[in-house]
This record gives C-alpha cells, sequence and structure tokens, in this order.
C-alpha cells in the first residue's frame, strides 16, 4: 500500500468512525484495523460522560467475554505442553468438581468446556469475593446449576464452563487464574496494557460504560468489574493496541514478537477448525475452540465479542488474509450496533469484503401466534410479543436477579422489531434496537410445539402460561 492510500484509508477510517459514533450516540469508541502489515485506529469521543478523558488506542475497555480467547489459549499451551488432555475428564484436574448430575460431572470435559458442548446453563449470579479462592468458591457453586442437556450433545455458551476452565489452569499451574494469564501469555506477548485488577486499571486511562437511565439519557454505569469468579469468562480489560498485537499472534504461527515459541503453529491453528456446528446464529457457523466461526462473503473468519456494564467490544481476525479488526464502544445502548456496523465496514472497505444481514419474510400473523409468549434461562427473560408492524422481542435480567444484586447491572433491551428468516427452521433476526442483528431460532418439541429459542449461542425454555 502507498504512502498516499495509507493516509486515504485512514482519513476515510476516522471519518467513518466519527460519522457512526454521532449517529448511534455513543460517548467513546475506538476502532483498530490489521492490514497490509500496518496498524491503523480511530478514535472518537470520552472515556466518561462524568468525567471525560480522549479515547485512544491505549485507552482500557473491558473486554468482557473476549477474554475466553486468553482463558483457552492458555490452555492449549498447556495441551501443547502435555500437561492437559483436551479429551480428559475435568474431574482428572478439579476433582472437587460437583453438579446436580453426577454423570454429567464425571463425563464432562476440557473439550467440551472448550467449544461450549459440556451442557452447562449459562451462569451462576453469584459472587465469591476478591480473594484468591474466589475461582474455588465459583466451583463449589456449581452445584447449584443446572443442565440444559448431555455433555456432547448440542452447543450452547456458558460463562460458567470458562469459569471452570479458569480453575483447571490455576491446579495445574499452581498459580491463581490470573498469575497463570500474565505468565502463559500477557507477559511472554508484550501485552503490558492488558489487566484483571481494578487496582492496576486504575492507574491508566480507561473507558467507564454508560446505560441509559429513566429518562433515556445516558448515564455513566457504576458497577465497573465483574467479580473475580468471572475472570476467566469476562473479567481482562485491554487496549485497541493490545488486542491487535493479541490478534497478530492468532494469525502467527506461536511465537511472540521477541521470539520466543510459546505453542506449536499447528496447535494455535487447530483452535480455528470447527468442533461442532451452530445453527441460525449471527454468532457464527460453527465453533472451533472458543473461537466463533464464520465464513462471509467466501472468507473464513475467527471471531470473539464481549460485553460489560455498558461497554462492548467486537474482534473479528481473518487469518489467510492477514487481517484484524477490534471496535470498542462505552454505551450499552448502541454499542453493539455501532460495532458490528464498523467491523463491516472495515472488511468491506480493505478486504472487499461484504457482510450483510438476511432478509426477514413478511409479518404472518398466524405464524406468529405459535410463538408468542415469555422464554427463560438462569438469569435472562426473552419477551416475544407483537406491535403494530409485527414481531417483536425483547431482553430483561430477571426481577429478582436484578432485586437481589448489590451492584448495578446492564440495562434491559426493550422490545424490538423481529422477522422470521425464510425456510422451515424457524430462524429469526432482531432488525432494530440495541440487539439488532442478532439471529437465533425457535425450537420445538416432537409433537411440534415450539418449547424454546437459541439466542447468542443460549438457551432459553419457554415459559408455561398460568390457568386461569
Amino acid at each position: 500500500m502507498s504512502a498516499h492510500s495509507v493516509e486515504q484509508s485512514q482519513y476515510q477510517l476516522a471519518e467513518f468512525v466519527e460519522r457512526t459514533a454521532v449517529r448511534h450516540g455513543i460517548p467513546g469508541g475506538i476502532v483498530g484495523v490489521w492490514a497490509d502489515g500496518r496498524e491503523a485506529f480511530a478514535a472518537h469521543g470520552v472515556t466518561s460522560l462524568d468525567n471525560p478523558l480522549p479515547v485512544d488506542e491505549d485507552t482500557l475497555f473491558q473486554l468482557g467475554s473476549t477474554s475466553k480467547t486468553f482463558t483457552a489459549t492458555a490452555l492449549m499451551r498447556l495441551v501443547a505442553e502435555g500437561r492437559i488432555e483436551l479429551d480428559a475428564p475435568v474431574r482428572r484436574y478439579v476433582p472437587e468438581l460437583v453438579l446436580p448430575d453426577e454423570k454429567a460431572a464425571a463425563e464432562i470435559t476440557v473439550l467440551n468446556l472448550l467449544n461450549h458442548t459440556s451442557g452447562l446453563d449459562w451462569n451462576i449470579i453469584v459472587d465469591t469475593g476478591d480473594g484468591d479462592d474466589a475461582l474455588a468458591g465459583f466451583v463449589a457453586k456449581m452445584a447449584d446449576l443446572q443442565l440444559i442437556g448431555a455433555p456432547g450433545e448440542r452447543a450452547s455458551y456458558s460463562q460458567a464452563a470458562f469459569n471452570l476452565l479458569g480453575r483447571v489452569l490455576e491446579k495445574v499451574t499452581g498459580q491463581t487464574y490470573e498469575q497463570a494469564i500474565a505468565s502463559l501469555l500477557l507477559e511472554p506477548l508484550g501485552l503490558t496494557e492488558s489487566f484483571f485488577g481494578t487496582a492496576d486499571v486504575m492507574t491508566r486511562r480507561f473507558a467507564v460504560g454508560h446505560n441509559p437511565d429513566e429518562d433515556g439519557d445516558l448515564a455513566v454505569a457504576r458497577e465497573w468489574r465483574l467479580t473475580r469468579g468471572n475472570n476467566p469468562g469476562g473479567g481482562l480489560a485491554s487496549s485497541a493496541a493490545d488486542v491487535l498485537r493479541w490478534a497478530r499472534f492468532q494469525i502467527g504461527d506461536g511465537r511472540a514478537e521477541s521470539g520466543e515459541r510459546l505453542m506449536p503453529a499447528e496447535v494455535l491453528h487447530a483452535m480455528r477448525e470447527q468442533t461442532v456446528e451452530l445453527r441460525g446464529s449471527n454468532l457464527g457457523d460453527g465453533f472451533g475452540i472458543c473461537w466463533f466461526l464464520r465464513e462471509v462473503d467466501g472468507v473464513r473468519t475467527i471471531e470473539h465479542g464481549g460485553s460489560a456494564n455498558g461497554q462492548f467490544v467486537e474482534l473479528l481476525i481473518v487469518p489467510e488474509r492477514n487481517f484484524a479488526v477490534v471496535a470498542m464502544s462505552n454505551s450499552g445502548a448502541e454499542g453493539i450496533p455501532f460495532n458490528r456496523s464498523a467491523i463491516r465496514w472495515a472488511l468491506e472497505h480493505y478486504l472487499g469484503v461484504v457482510d450483510r444481514d438476511p432478509e426477514p419474510l413478511p409479518y404472518d400473523a398466524a405464524r406468529a401466534r405459535e410463538l408468542l409468549g415469555a422464554y427463560d434461562n438462569d438469569g435472562m427473560i426473552l419477551t416475544v410479543g407483537t406491535d403494530a408492524a409485527g414481531l417483536t422481542l425483547g431482553a430483561v435480567i430477571k426481577p429478582e436477579i436484578r432485586a437481589a444484586a448489590d451492584f448495578e447491572m446492564p440495562a434491559d433491551y426493550q422490545p424490538a422489531a423481529t422477522g422470521l428468516l425464510p425456510g422451515d427452521g424457524d430462524e429469526f433476526i432482531v432488525t432494530e434496537g440495541g440487539l439488532a442483528g442478532q439471529r437465533g431460532f425457535f425450537s420445538r418439541d416432537g409433537h411440534g410445539v415450539v418449547v424454546g429459542i437459541d439466542l447468542g449461542g443460549r438457551v432459553f425454555t419457554r415459559v408455561p402460561v398460568a390457568s386461569a
């Protein structure tokens, strides 16, 4: 790429980010691109509406579930060293694991956790403290965690599974989870702006989340981080610059930029090979080892996003094209649409790859009647309804969980336009609001009755209607 085209691309990226952030009302955001062997960054806005500082490529954002890619890669480094076996039962490493289903507890493998086929439900909403025993305490609470299926039966995204993997890391290395990630990955890769601890983050420039208040105006989200027991599934804070370094490692051959080999290339690259298929999901066509795999306009991508309280991040990598893009934003209202727009713009502008949502079918009132109602899992309720325009879907945290929490929780998603997709698979797409672009499907029992929803890789079971 010539100097002129580099400058032009940088200008176009900056102009796009500014225009799109303003349209979505994002207080602050950053987009980083790795293409043609060069980095490019474009930032917008401020870290906080209450205490505004300019966002730049070194500003720390919460990675949310993108943290899982670090947990998985650390595990795979130990697999390469012969210290962990993918097909081994988790109890080989965490013998104290107890689940409501003893057979499942004995059978779940490390790979089941890594590719979300463990059968474990999404998570446990519990604070086990900030001590070094936080993960041990979390695992002890898993005796109360429901299962949505037998191990290996189907894919269902699980935060709890990755928190359990964090405990595997602790038991095998003899370190805390955070120490293990630092020694196995952060330090050798030179990721000097990536931290788990609030004490480390607070000495640097960092973004805070924002959620709509009762009047619909954005307000600072006061609960900044998850509990320590959730660190393996979503606790890392990092900068756009560090995330692009992380992406370059994933593209590479298992060596750090210093030349130190962390793992064989074939082990690192095995993480992007499909291990299980996904159906009707915007997250991808399948799971590799942690990574969501998706083919976009004929090009294979690996991706992972994450959310925190009023913050979102999306990382997409195209290994065969030596390309990566990360988008970070600090608005719980429009963060997801902003990030998705940025990822798509970068794909099209730098690679000529076009990513479009499928077109929904016209509204069918008779078909919609089969779907109406509430669906829940351990933490949230989805409501499928109708308005003047057609089908809608909303998502709220369960009231009892919100009421019992002693910390601020993320905002709910109000009902927004949703459409069924062509085919006989009961697949749908949300077309408006903060969940715009999210895809899923309705599941039926043996009699053809709708009994559940899969959305965001998670299972929601239909709530029976109380009889009069």
